[in-house]
This record gives structure tokens, sequence and C-alpha cells, in this order.
């Protein structure tokens, strides 16, 4: 046996003595909770609560950190390059799935990444700018047909893959305009550069409750608690037309079973927390945890359901 190959099995022999060690010894740092998403926006807000609780019952500074850009391609890639440790954890959200279907990536989103938990489900909402004369769902579907191609929707990621949904079901003609997130789609439409939104309704409240913005449905199965008021799309004649965002961690492939478990764990009981579910439901964000089996499973399941959308409506990366 050669020296090369002795080396190989020796590394291979001492691998899971060195997983084993890591798990105990976690965390021994601060823990980054990786946000790909911009700043200010939903992931953003339940990234906070989480490290707020994690720190606490870790015994180590949870940080967040902003790494925005490249649809969340970014900073996805800089945690499935990460150290396999524990230490560093990728916030992610539905662009996690619908980037696995859309385009080629630096990184595989099944093979590289290892789930961690679902931590919240928040619903999408149809608003437009005061000045489009539309005050339901269903005025605005007239509107669209009468001025077809006249007007324009900002969103991103899922609001993409709904609005393209929702175009061919109603047979309704508007022009997609993309953001970065939901957070800059809403700040496009409050401020007049396109005429109706479809983001989540986290990112919009606030300028819904100061008349910025005009709600007409929400995606979800049922209404929300924020804005009771508001019917779904499916009871406005849209039947199956359910949408809805989610949130979770993940770490890179190779973390020790054991340090997964603990960040589950951890992570679930932070948003669990009494003021972080009150924060969370101001903005009709659901708590909805899920362990790393289950989670896996939804993503799966997701990308089976993004996949089947993007084939149906041509969707394409320019």
């Amino acid at each position: 046996m050669n020296a090369t190959r002795r080396s190989m099995i020796a590394a291979a022999l001492a691998l899971p003595c060195l997983r084993l060690r890591a798990a105990e010894s976690f965390p021994a740092r601060p823990v980054r909770l990786v946000v790909p998403n911009p700043p200010g926006g939903t992931v953003d807000l339940v990234a906070r609560l989480v490290a707020h609780g994690l720190g606490e019952s870790l015994g180590q500074h949870a940080m967040v950190e902003p790494r925005p850009g490249g649809n969340t391609v970014i900073g996805t890639e800089l945690v499935a390059r990460a150290a396999p440790d524990g230490h560093t954890v990728l916030m992610v959200g539905t662009p996690f799935a619908i980037n696995a279907v859309l385009r080629p990536l630096p990184y595989d989103s099944l093979r590289d990444f290892a789930p961690v938990a679902r931590l919240a489900l928040l619903p999408f909402v149809f608003a437009v700018h005061p000045s489009v004369p539309a005050r339901s769902l269903a005025e605005l579907v007239a509107l669209g047909r009468a001025r077809a191609g006249a007007l324009n929707y900002a969103s991103f990621g899922l609001g993409q893959l709904a609005g393209e949904s929702f175009k061919r079901s109603a047979a309704v003609d508007m022009n997609f305009i993309p953001y970065q997130g939901g957070v800059q789609a809403t700040a496009a439409v409050v401020a007049g550069h396109a005429g109706v939104l479809l983001a989540p309704l986290s990112d919009a409240m606030p300028h819904i409750e100061a008349g910025r913005l005009r709600p007409l449905a929400v995606t979800s199965a049922e209404r929300s608690e924020a804005l009771p008021e508001l019917p779904t799309a499916a009871e406005v004649g849209h039947a199956g037309f359910e949408w809805t965002s989610w949130i979770g961690a993940a770490v890179p492939a190779a973390t020790p079973r054991a340090v997964v478990e603990r960040l589950a764990q951890e992570m679930t009981r932070a948003i669990r927390r009494p003021e972080a579910v009150a924060t969370l439901r101001r903005l009709s964000v659901s708590p909805a945890p899920l362990g790393p089996a289950e989670f896996e499973r939804a993503i799966r399941a997701s990308m089976q359901a993004y996949e089947t959308v993007v084939r149906q409506a041509g969707i394409k990366v320019e």
C-alpha cells in the first residue's frame, strides 16, 4: 500500500472523530446568520428575532450578516463554501428553491446544504398605487383586460411565479418588473414606478397602513390576521390560487447531524418566544416551525411546484 493510499484511508477514518469533536464543542465562537436578501425585509427581520433568542440559548453571540445580491445567490454561495461546523447559517426563503429551477448556480441547492428548520410562513398581497383605479381584484383584472399591456407589476422571486400564474388563470395582461426583494418592489410602487404590487404582506403593511398602497387581496388560503377584512384571491373568484412564502435556515451539507439538530431546536425555540410571535403576527407572518427532515421534504415539494409553473408559463431568466 503506497503512502498516498494510506493517507487517504487515515483521513477517512479520522473524519467521524473530527465531526464528533466539532459537534461536542459547538458553539465554540459566535454564530453568523447570513441573510442573502436586502436588509429591512422579512427574512432580515426573522433572522434578527432568531438571533436574539439564539444568542441567549447557545451562550454565544449570534449576529446577522446581510449579504444581498444576485437574487440571493451571493450570500447563498458564501455559506455553501463555509466551514461545515454550524457557525455559519444561511437564512433561506423561497428564492432558494426558485433559483434551483430557473438558472445555473455555483452550488447545488439540495446537495450542498442541510436544511435546519422552517421558521415562518407569509402570504403575498396584491396591492396598487392609489392612482390606479381598481378597488378590488376583479376591477384590477377588468382594468388589465381593458388596457392590455399597460399595467406593470413589481415583484421578485415567488411573486413572479404567482403573477405569471395569475395572468394565465385570469386571462389578464400585465408586465413583470423585477426587483431584488419585496422592500424594493414595494418602494417602487409607492413611488409610482409601477402600478401594481405583488409582494409579501409584511413588506407592504407599513405603506398600506399609511394609505400609500391600496390592498386588493392576499394570496394565502386564509385571510390575514393583520387585515381580516381583506379577502383571499380564492374568495373573489380565483379558486385554487394560493401562494405562500416560507423562511427557514440551512447549513453546509457536511455539518454534523448533532449540530444541525441543536440549531433546529434552538432556532425553533427562538421563533416561538412570545415577543417574537407578537412581532411576526403584527406583520402577518406566521411562526411555522418544521424540523430538518420535514423542512427538506417541503423544499423538495416547493421545487417541484415551482418547476411546473416555470414550464407552463415559459418563464426564462433574461
